[in-house]
């Protein structure tokens, strides 16, 4: 390559200079060996880069090399699908709008590669969508000037905002407005955690898992239709029997709500809709029985005695009515599903974990600086256009100086919606563990992720990592939800880590926590039918109340069709979804309790609320993809436990409820 170097050199090397600095010669010359392209030619095509850039703001630089790379791979890409589509239909057209048929047009793509692709002026469906496909995107100097992504990366932002080139600028995180805003606190009257002098040598809560995690190591992608069948059957006759009992009501009483009778009854079944297509409505919902009460067939509902309810896809419902004409099932009235009890103790078990927390008899106040410091945060970890992890780097420096007791990190963090690891280009990390060409994605992990995690846990020895897996993430080969955990050997993770799965019930000393990562109170959003008026008017407090009711971290079936979830950050845009493994649904059941703290992770506004006497916590995102995002930190003080409520305990084992919602203080804040 000497001979290469030296004609590089002459073209690309600011006059008078025969030489260029060895690593912007490294990447000139990758891109020769990549393509087989003599360095004549790749001189045009920098040249080319420069005035679509803009040549006063392009400089030679290291920088600029890699982004010219990038920019040189993503020409010849599109060149090859363009040659492509002349033999075949583009797969992309599969999730576009079909094209206007009133203008005589294909509608199902048959006659592409016979008639003239070019766009028409002002088209606005097909035309659109095959000119953005082959054309380079027009990107905002001043993202180009303030950034140093690629094209590629201005190509994925369009398509996070829908063709909108007005929002593609990405503030680089350094620059970010209002770090540290508290948007949002519940129990203002507590104190915020106040750190000790030194942080703690040892962990000071005891962490166990409600969940067998054991279970989650199932088969997936190996689903057979008699189990799903049967899953789904189950859970109808369960809530039977807790309704039965509940209400006090007589085997009589129960029918079958799709056969013709005069008689009033009492019928469980699933709301499901009659069409696979389009929302769930009044018209379309239908009552699907379970195989022993109504031999799985579904009825139509009449809905309009009923005064105020809200329904979903999935739903288990208890309904009293009548079926006299044989047609459907006319409802009077929908039956209070049971909740389950609220988590709770002994006083003296309660007693010892205060001990433990240095909290002596005498202390009355609900606000002492003994009370536990949780810090928690949902990816993305990182924004669109880099893999630097900023954000998560921030919230181990914050966790570090609040002495945090436990950090609980929820994926995704790999997201194989990231633009640059969907596509696999991005520059692998220096280190002398791996050699870059067999660097796999457990080594970037162990050295973008593990690093500060490491760093963290030797500066607070005595803080407790809690890393929840999701679907979308690309390290987890458990690609079905319920999802087992991560496999911690492979990501060089402090001992203070700990794996659990997803979803999962964990306990921190007392406190009972429920944990998903499946954004469900988006589907339910937009899933939801409210009949009459809604009871609970803040629609941040009413969809939570829906997992409550259901004791499930995710109730909905089936789930919402992948293409009408938001965008992903991928070329394509379409979003992972919901891979749900009915075989394994009972998994995500909740226990015999109700949780005291429920951390629902979803694209909704992030929020803090008691519902049901569950304090029920959306983080939101830690990065969203053209910026910083939030976190949460929770302050939870610790149980005043009074003399009767012992005395109690010695004369009859009475248990006291862990109250966290009046005790803990939750404050969501800006990255």
């Amino acid at each position: 390559m000497a001979s290469t170097a030296e004609e590089l050199g002459e073209l690309f090397a600011p006059s008078g200079d025969s030489m260029l600095p060895p690593d912007i010669m490294g990447e000139l010359q990758s891109i020769i060996r990549l393509h087989s392209m003599p360095p004549q030619e790749l001189f045009y095509k920098w040249e080319s880069y420069s005035i679509k850039m803009g040549s006063e703001e392009t400089k030679l630089d290291l920088d600029t090399a890699r982004a010219f790379k990038k920019d040189v791979q993503e020409n010849l890409e599109r060149e090859t699908r363009g040659k492509a589509h002349l033999r075949s239909v583009d797969k992309r057209g599969i999730h576009s709008t079909p094209r206007n048929t009133a203008a005589k047009e294909d509608v199902f793509g048959m006659m592409d590669g016979l008639i003239s692709t070019t766009p028409r002026t002002g088209s606005i469906n097909g035309g659109t969508k095959r000119k953005a496909a082959f054309e380079t995107p027009t990107i905002p100097k001043i993202a180009k000037a303030r950034d140093t992504s690629t094209p590629s990366d201005g190509r994925t932002a369009m398509h996070g905002c829908n063709g909108n080139t007005n929002d593609l600028q990405m503030v680089p995180f350094a620059d970010r407005q209002n770090a540290g805003q508290v948007i949002e606190t519940l129990n203002e009257h507590l104190n915020p955690h106040e750190p000790p002098v030194a942080p703690p040598s040892e962990p000071r809560v005891k962490l166990t898992a409600y969940t067998d995690i054991k279970k989650f190591s199932y088969k997936p992608m190996a689903m057979h239709l008699s189990e799903a069948s049967e899953v789904l059957d189950d859970r109808i006759d369960e809530f039977m029997t807790l309704v039965q009992t509940h209400h006090s009501l007589e085997d009589s009483i129960f029918g079958n709500p799709a056969m013709k009778s005069t008689s009033e009854i009492v019928a469980l079944g699933r709301i499901a809709s009659d069409t696979s297509e389009g929302k769930l409505n009044a018209a379309s919902m239908v009552l699907e029985t379970s195989r022993r009460m109504g031999a799985g067939l579904r009825v139509p509902m009449k809905i309009d005695s009923i005064a105020s309810y809200e329904f979903f896809p999935g739903q288990i419902v208890a309904v009293r009515g009548i079926n006299a004409s044989g047609d459907y099932f006319s409802i009077s009235e929908v039956l209070e599903v049971p909740l389950l009890p609220p988590a709770a103790s002994l006083p003296s078990t309660l007693d010892a974990i205060n001990e433990r927390l240095g909290v002596s008899e005498d202390e009355n106040s609900l606000s002492v600086p003994a009370g536990l410091n949780i810090m928690m945060a949902s990816g993305p970890y990182t924004a669109d256009n880099n893999l630097a992890f900023e954000p998560l780097h921030i919230l181990c420096e914050k966790a570090n100086e609040t002495s945090a007791d436990v950090l609980l990190l929820i994926g995704p963090i790999f997201d194989i919606e990231h633009p640059l690891i969907a596509s696999g280009d991005f520059d692998v990390p220096e280190d002398s563990s791996f050699l870059p060409d067999k660097a796999t994605l457990s080594d970037v992990f162990r050295i973008l992720v593990g690093v500060p995690l490491r760093r963290l846990a030797q500066a607070v020895p005595g803080i407790t990592i809690i890393l929840v897996p999701s679907v979308r993430d690309a390290l987890n080969k458990h690609v079905s939800w319920p999802q087992e955990p991560y496999a911690k050997k492979e990501l060089g993770l402090p001992k203070q880590a700990r794996m659990v799965t997803n979803p999962v019930t964990v306990s921190i000393n007392e406190m009972v926590i429920g944990i998903s990562a499946q954004d469900i109170l988006y589907d339910l959003r937009r899933e939801e039918v409210v009949v009459g008026k809604a009871k609970e008017g803040n629609i941040l407090a009413r969809l939570p109340r829906h997992l409550i009711q259901q004791r499930h971290f995710f109730p909905m079936f089936p789930p919402v069709n992948r293409s009408l979830l938001p965008k992903a950050g991928t070329e394509e845009g379409v979003a992972t979804g919901m891979p749900l493994d009915i075989s394994y649904l009972k998994l995500g059941e909740w226990l015999n309790v109700r949780p005291d703290v429920l951390i629902s992770p979803s694209a909704l506004s992030p929020f803090a609320k008691v519902v049901d006497s569950v304090l029920v916590i959306n983080p939101g995102t830690l990065s969203k993809r053209k910026g910083p995002g939030t976190y949460t930190q929770m302050a939870v003080y610790p149980r005043k436990i009074t003399d009767e409520e012992r005395t109690a305990e010695q004369s009859g084992g009475m248990f006291i409820d862990h109250r966290i919602f009046e005790r803990a203080r939750v404050d969501i804040i800006r990255i």
